[in-house]
């Protein structure tokens, strides 16, 4: 009888089916030499004009064309420098020349994937593909982005990142991982999974982009940049009698309601404007395993956001005082592995009736609780506060405003306006308290707080990693503490604001049990 022995050298196993291949390196779509010299000579614009204005003076024409080629050269260079490819576990990117720098990330790092297409991306099929890992990178050259890929490969990566198979799940663990390939990736799209539609965009929601200050920023923006030519447009507008006459006869009483008045109008119209090239088309959808949340908006450059289901730690309800007022707000989702500029959050609905947050938010959770809880409020010593910090801002400018009058010609009506200062700082101050509040689910803690910039954060319970206990003097006076939830997500502080000391234990122990007994006495 024979026995049988295992071979002293056995064969490597064969990777499961439908794991990421290891490929070799390869370079972005040839349509890029299109897109990249574009980008450099708007980058290199000022010196250009520099160069022509120079050259229009009756110098050389050849170092026009030689400013103009330089742009042009560094955008070839960049895309003939640029390779990645897709190894088993991980993803790797190398560019430059001389100074050569190659980002590699982990695959089962991947949190989140983004897809960005400008005008001229659109134009020529193509998108930027920019991978979150969590790793915290704030420089453009750390990011890991591949700019750019054919649309439909770029979604194709898309989902066989974030739905990659592990390599202990089995040959069959899914059917949406990189195909495999011998010597090169394969870039065939994926059957199309038919998505859940969460949310639509309802273009009747543009109404609320007037109580946003997005528009009010840019009109600023654009009177500041006309003040720089404010003296060639005063000397041409005085130079009209009627206009001359209109301003000298214009009193200082008239004069301020209406540049306010022109002031509201144009950050009205910018913000519109604004709202309407930013989330023309947004939709928020989840795959059909419901793995995945998918955000795209965008009416020039489109975005497309994907982020992993199980990285959502958590909701965030913005309500500034003016969305607040028609009855509206905006909702992001708390994540992790999204870029440093986002702070960690991604919206999940543009500004929108609060009715559609709460249903969007509940769908999002699969639960109604932190949306609708009531929060507990933190007792009187957290209301005196409030209305100790209101009043003392809100005398301040009656207080200005006496002493202008009685050091100064500042006629005497102006005292009247500064006094609206004292019921709108009380008016402040009632709802700043009935704001302030917490509140605890099986699954979630819920902070709210802020009434000019009002928020509700829904965090994760299971996501806290630490309590941070923060006391000022006048609260230590007060018997009140600050207590900011740590999590890895979002801003990575969620903060309840002038909690009763002994309340804010009992919520540390309650919301993460034995995380706080060992530094009680």
């Amino acid at each position: 009888m024979t026995q049988a022995y295992p071979p002293a050298h056995p064969p490597p196993p064969e990777p499961p089916t439908g794991y990421v291949p290891d490929v070799p390196w390869r370079r972005l779509d040839p349509r890029m030499l299109l897109v990249h010299p574009v980008v450099e000579l708007v980058k290199f614009l000022p010196v250009l004009v520099g160069i022509f204005v120079l050259g229009s003076n009756g110098n050389q024409g050849w170092w026009q064309l030689f400013g103009v080629a330089i742009p042009i050269g560094l955008g070839i260079m960049r895309f003939l420098t640029t390779t990645f490819r897709i190894t088993p576990t991980q993803i790797e990117l190398q560019r430059g020349l001389i100074g050569r720098k190659v980002l590699t990330a982990r695959l089962d790092r991947v949190r989140a994937v983004e897809l960005t297409s400008t005008p001229m991306h659109r134009i020529l099929g193509l998108a930027k593909v920019e991978v979150g890992t969590a790793s915290g990178a704030k420089q453009d050259d750390d990011k890991f982005a591949l700019d750019g890929l054919p649309l439909d490969e770029a979604r194709h990566l898309r989902v066989a990142l974030l739905h990659r198979v592990d390599v202990a799940a089995g040959p069959d663990a899914s059917s949406e991982s990189l195909p495999r390939g011998h010597d090169s990736y394969d870039a065939s799209p994926v059957a199309p999974v038919e998505d859940e539609q969460l949310l639509t965009f309802d273009p009747g929601w543009v109404r609320y982009a007037p109580l946003t200050s997005s528009g009010s920023v840019i009109a600023a923006g654009v009177i500041a940049a006309l003040g720089q030519f404010s003296d060639q447009i005063g000397s041409r507008l005085f130079n009209d009698p009627e206009v001359r006459h209109t301003v000298e006869h214009l009193s200082l009483a008239a004069a301020i309601p209406l540049a306010l008045a022109a002031f509201l109008v144009l950050g009205a119209v910018f913000s519109v404007l604004g709202y309407l090239v930013t989330n023309w088309g947004f939709s928020l959808a989840r795959d059909s395993r419901g793995r995945t949340f998918h955000v795209r908006r965008g009416l020039l450059t489109s975005t497309e956001t994907s982020l992993e289901r199980e990285r959502v730690r958590g909701l965030s309800v913005d309500e500034p005082i003016g969305l607040r007022l028609a009855h509206a707000g905006r909702l992001y989702a708390i994540v992790t592995g999204v870029s440093k500029k986002e702070a960690g959050r991604t919206q999940l609905v543009p500004p929108a009736p609060r009715a559609v947050i709460d249903e969007t938010g509940i769908r999002v959770l699969e639960q109604p609780e932190p949306l609708t809880l009531p929060l507990v409020q933190h007792g009187p010593a957290a209301r005196r506060r409030r209305w100790t910090r209101a009043l003392l801002g809100a005398v301040v400018l009656p207080v200005v405003a006496v002493v202008l009058v009685l050091t100064t010609p500042v006629p005497g009506w102006v005292v009247l306006p500064a006094l609206v200062a004292l019921p709108v700082g009380a008016a402040l101050a009632v709802d700043r308290y009935r704001r302030l509040g917490h509140g605890l689910t099986d699954q979630h803690l819920v902070v709210r707080s802020g009434s000019l910039a009002g928020r509700r954060d829904i965090v994760q319970r299971t996501g806290i990693i630490g309590w941070n206990l923060q006391q000022s003097w006048f609260q230590r006076r007060a018997g009140l503490v600050t207590l900011v939830a740590t999590t890895a997500a979002g801003t990575q502080a969620y903060a309840a604001i002038d909690v009763p000391e002994p309340l804010a234990i009992a919520l540390a122990h309650d919301a993460v049990p034995g995380l706080v007994e060992p530094f009680l006495a």
